[in-house]
């Protein structure tokens, strides 16, 4: 099914709805519209969401929901945090409203590294944790071996300078790096820990076909 132009698909994506109340530990942050909205168009340009996509900490729904407003038929997304899964329900709500009625997405509670999935040939979108709080360190390295194993296309939004880190992970699983692009992650104020009202990460996205 046809989805939604790229740049009508990034003003859609922007009233899903941040966390009201963000997990440090969890590293919940809002997933860029724009970002989201490049992503799924370039996933829709592969074909790759013609298969089952999957989001992996889903968080606040947004890659989920954009992958279903951008055409993919079967949409998951997973997340350990019951909160976030009821926020993404709202968002899906909101944002795909008639977008993607009669597509629901599929909601499940669950840890990443203990998914539920059998299939080896979904699409994975993920914004992991990047690892930036303590005790998270290669957080996103979980991820990526879940991709491993149940996809055969992921896509996944990675800290800056994770590219050979990313290609070796890839290389090590037979797997191989077909797109890489740099990409501005803006983020709110929403810890004690930031320092300004608003900064801009720098975020590496990287797709990658698995064996």
């Amino acid at each position: 099914m046809a989805g939604l132009a790229r740049r009508t698909l990034a003003r859609r994506l922007e009233s899903v709805a941040d966390f009201s109340d963000p997990s440090a530990g969890l590293e919940q942050y809002l997933t860029p519209a724009e970002l989201a909205a490049h992503l799924c168009h370039l996933a829709g340009l592969q074909d790759d969401l013609e298969r089952r996509v999957v989001d992996l900490g889903t968080g606040t729904g947004m890659l989920a929901i954009a992958a279903s407003l951008a055409g993919a038929e079967r949409v998951a997304g997973i997340d350990v945090d019951p909160d976030a899964l009821a926020l993404a329900r709202r968002n899906e709500r909101t944002a795909g409203d008639d977008g993607v009625r009669g597509r629901a997405i599929e909601w499940l509670r669950g840890d990443v590294t203990r998914h539920p999935f059998s299939t080896t040939d979904a699409t994975v979108l993920s914004n992991p944790p990047f690892g930036a709080q303590r005790g998270n360190r290669h957080a996103d390295r979980d991820f990526l071996e879940t991709a491993r194993e149940i996809a055969s296309v992921s896509y996944t939004i990675h800290n800056e300078g994770s590219q050979e880190f990313v290609e070796s992970f890839a290389a090590d699983g037979g797997g191989d790096v077909t797109h890489a692009f740099r990409a501005e992650f803006p983020i709110a104020k929403r810890f004690e820990f930031h320092t300004e009202a608003r900064e801009t990460l720098e975020a590496e996205v990287f797709r990658i076909e698995w064996e």
